[in-house]
């Protein structure tokens, strides 16, 4: 998958040039980033110590080697009238597990998080809410190998559906979960300022090792547990297509670039406004809708409720904003 830059006309690509602080954690930085616009609300997330290390290690959505073929990509009818707003939360309300933010932990398992939460998430909505389990990413992350990428140190958001589609996964929920076959190994921590959890550690998790079976606990079968994508896909840049997949299918996998700024985003319609690039990071988008004359896109992050507005976070919609609308994967539950 490629992810794409975020250009601008005048992009700060380091604060030092407008004469403030470098730190894009400082007061300074985020007061200059409310000061420049009104779109959204920055605020303190992280640590003013926060290395940007830790930030660029939770940043795991790296471009695909193979390059996308337009006949990887979904097209719809667009005879199907779209809503002003969509909230598949709504929509789709008797599938609780659309409402639950995702914790990496200390992994840049964005790709994987991203991906078996949207995943999950169709299987409820295809089986009209009878079946409602968490596709582990831990069984993805650890046995996908070389073909999704580098586990913890990154990964390959259409792979991870390809390997859904071709290999299956099976169920498992978040650390010390005792339902599902294989739950989380990664304590969800606390990456930000304010919250109840532990710390987060310094360095990266290494990346668990496959082993097909369930965890102890478990009565399950690896095998007759697995869940398989009946298909995966490249959905289309367009924004009315987007929309359509959501519709008709359910939540989706995003990948977008993430600049200084973006982890400072408490509330409003994120856009790029100072900072330099990061990272690429997968996310799951769930809808859209319009705020104060601004149209955005409606995303589930995966750095735990105490992130951002509880979990979410709204981004510019029709603009391709940070590569945002060219990074769309997805694919079909077989039920």
């Amino acid at each position: 998958m490629r992810i794409a830059f975020c250009f601008v006309v005048i992009a700060v690509s380091g604060a030092l040039s407008y004469g403030i602080d470098s730190n894009p954690f400082s007061d300074e930085f985020i007061n200059y980033i409310n000061s420049q616009q009104s779109s959204w609300k920055a605020g303190r997330n992280f640590d003013k110590d926060t290395p940007l290390s830790h930030i660029r290690s939770l940043l795991g959505a790296l471009e695909s080697p193979e390059p996308r073929s337009m006949n990887d990509v979904v097209v719809h009818s667009e005879d199907t009238p779209i809503p002003e707003s969509f909230d598949a939360r709504e929509q789709w309300s008797k599938c609780e597990i659309i409402n639950v933010i995702r914790d990496q932990s200390a992994c840049g398992s964005c790709w994987a998080v991203a991906a078996t939460s949207a995943m999950s998430d169709r299987i409820c909505i295809h089986s009209n809410g009878e079946k409602q389990i968490f596709v582990s990413e831990e069984d993805l992350i650890s046995c996908c190998g070389i073909l999704c990428g580098m586990g913890c140190g990154g990964g390959y958001p259409v792979q991870a559906w390809n390997y859904w589609h071709l290999q299956g996964l099976v169920s498992g929920g978040p650390y010390n979960s005792t339902t599902g076959c294989k739950a989380y190994s990664m304590a969800s921590c606390e990456h930000h300022t304010t919250g109840s959890k532990p710390p987060c550690p310094k360095d990266l998790y290494p990346t668990p090792r496959c082993h097909k079976q369930c965890d102890a606990h478990s009565s399950l079968s690896y095998a007759s547990d697995k869940s398989y994508g009946q298909s995966s896909y490249h959905v289309s840049s367009r924004e009315q297509q987007i929309q359509l997949e959501i519709l008709k299918n359910g939540p989706v996998e995003a990948s977008f670039t993430v600049y200084e700024d973006f982890p400072s985003y408490k509330s409003g319609v994120y856009h790029h406004v100072a900072g330099s690039y990061q990272g690429g990071h997968a996310v799951r988008l769930l809808g859209w809708g319009v705020e104060n004359g601004s149209k955005y896109w409606l995303v589930a992050n995966s750095w735990n409720e105490d992130w951002g507005d509880k979990g979410f976070f709204k981004i510019l919609r029709g603009k391709n904003e940070c590569g945002f609308e060219s990074g769309i994967v997805a694919g079909l539950p077989k039920l």
